[in-house]
């Protein structure tokens, strides 16, 4: 596991709407991996799809941060504020000639599951193209995740030539992403195992863009009785922040940690600190956690 002491790692939250305990189990694993190693913890907010974004809900999401103790180590980033940023990264793919404008429609590529491995509609006057990074075929990936294990994608054939801004003119997040990781400077990236198929992609986003690449730990999702990731999920209510210490018991119990060790805290500060005393890294566990189970055992 991480145990740098110059370690910086960093929760980011898409404001779609309140957190629920999906999001707080990436909170506290992010925020104790950084802690634990000493290191800074950063909290950016991902707000580059507007059409996605609930009113307030950034507001909301911060305030409930507080409310369960998690303070960001340096100022709150938001994507939004990128443009600039996103804009010449993206430039300096074009100029590379890695790459390039695209004009092919989900239903164009159908046909082809979806995946791009050359265009096959051509210039549509009046319309926006998107811009996907160049794959060749080829392309493997390799690494290996601190929760996961070894990780290999065939990210040619797999994924494809991938967006990187999309026709309506917002930002991709895989282009976002990794622009942002290596702005702030972050060395240890403890996310959600939902987007462990993106890590690939964003390794060779990285590596197109000369930019060093992380350490990864991708943590169990949180699933209802049905299997379903919360997010997906009707049980995906809100997390209560007027009442923080029975979620943020459960996110410790679902990283595998004791739950002893939280039972006496009678505030969320004196929980996280007992937390950072007990957390043990290599007791996390891989597979999903049901919401109505708070005692996981190890599955590491």
């Amino acid at each position: 596991m991480f145990t740098d002491t110059h370690v910086r790692g960093r929760f980011a939250p898409s404001p779609t709407g309140p957190l629920h305990p999906g999001s707080l189990l990436a909170a506290l694993g992010s925020w104790l991996f950084a802690h634990h190693a000493r290191g800074a913890w950063l909290v950016r907010v991902e707000d580059i799809d507007p059409p996605r974004e609930q009113a307030g809900a950034i507001d909301h999401q911060l305030r409930t941060l507080a409310a369960f103790g998690f303070t960001p180590d340096e100022a709150v980033l938001y994507q939004s504020t990128r443009d600039a940023a996103y804009a010449e990264a993206l430039g300096q793919l074009i100029d590379a000639g890695t790459a390039f404008e695209c004009w092919c429609s989900r239903t164009d590529l159908a046909p082809a599951g979806g995946i791009h491995h050359a265009c096959v509609a051509g210039p549509q006057p009046g319309r926006t193209p998107a811009v996907r990074l160049r794959v060749p075929a080829g392309t493997h990936v390799a690494f290996d995740d601190a929760i996961q294990g070894r990780v290999v994608q065939d990210v040619s054939a797999e994924v494809g030539d991938f967006v990187l801004r999309r026709a309506d003119g917002l930002w991709a997040y895989q282009l976002a992403v990794v622009v942002d990781d290596a702005a702030q400077g972050i060395t240890d990236i403890v996310r959600g195992a939902d987007l462990l198929d993106s890590t690939p992609r964003q390794i060779v986003l990285q590596r197109a863009l000369g930019l060093p690449t992380p350490r990864y730990a991708h943590l169990p999702l949180v699933v209802d009785d049905a299997g379903r990731k919360l997010s997906k999920s009707q049980a995906a209510l809100p997390i209560d922040a007027a009442d923080p210490l029975p979620a943020l018991r459960f996110a410790w119990a679902a990283l595998g940690q004791s739950p002893a060790a939280l039972a006496d805290c009678a505030s969320p500060g004196a929980a996280l600190a007992a937390a950072l005393v007990e957390f043990d890294p290599s007791r996390i566990p891989s597979r999903s956690i049901a919401l109505h189970n708070a005692t996981v055992a190890s599955d590491a």
